[in-house]
């Protein structure tokens, strides 16, 4: 049901691109009647962890074992693999399809924070289509570092950094992966300083894209209404 709700969300954030709506203020609307509450309506860059994404396909399979096919639950699993790739298409089409030799900082790696679990997270998604595009990635892993260096012991184009704010020298842009409190609020002087493009790529809605607009930075959340990929 959690899964299903978030897959749910993520399909009118991206409904709400197309229209020029801000899924932010669709979801208070639909938070607001009591039968519904605003937990697990929060958009973003997909799910993923050990629990939902084998539950859903365990549900699934027993399902399929008695003859019945669930079709909610496969479009839930579904949306949500669409959902891992919106990153990496909002990145693609902002530099025109041409990432070799970009750097992308990257913000978080974990599915979810207070974790340094990496299974099935929307980072690794994003890291591999980047990589596969011809670009290097520097991160910022509160929790997994280690676990990152586990999963991709000879990437050559990933390098760890100690701080957030080492991870912006000289990017092209910053892309955030994971909802750590600490990225709630940051220095945007100085993300304006740091990189060579000034665009933020949010896959957990952390900022309001007005105030960003305001200070010059380009900002894609999601279904924020001016995000819209094809």
């Amino acid at each position: 049901m959690l899964a299903t709700k978030i897959s749910f969300i993520n399909e009118v954030s991206n409904l709400a691109e197309r229209l020029g709506a801000d899924i932010e203020q669709v979801r208070i609307g639909i938070g607001s009647d009591p039968r519904i509450g605003y937990q697990f309506i929060y958009p973003g860059c997909g799910y993923g962890g050990s629990c939902f994404p084998k539950d859903v396909r365990a549900l699934g399979a027993t399902a399929a074992e008695s003859g019945y096919e669930m079709g909610i639950l496969r479009a839930a699993e579904a949306a949500n693999g669409y959902q891992k790739t919106k990153l990496f298409s909002y990145i693609n089409q902002y530099f025109n399809h041409d990432l070799k030799r970009k750097t992308f900082a990257v913000w978080g790696l974990a599915f979810k924070p207070h974790t340094d679990d990496m299974r099935e997270a929307p980072s690794r998604t994003l890291l591999e289509a980047l990589w596969q595009a011809g670009a290097r990635v520097k991160a910022y892993v509160p929790e997994a570092m280690e676990e990152a260096r586990r999963l991709y012991p000879r990437q050559t184009d990933l390098q760890l950094c100690k701080t957030r704010d080492e991870v912006l020298e000289g990017a092209d842009g910053l892309v955030i992966c994971t909802e750590w409190q600490h990225f709630r609020a940051p220095n945007f002087e100085q993300i304006l300083r740091s990189l060579k493009s000034t665009v933020i790529f949010d896959g957990r809605n952390l900022s309001e894209p007005q105030m960003l607009k305001q200070m010059g930075i380009n900002y894609f959340g999601i279904g924020r209404g001016h995000s819209v990929t094809h």
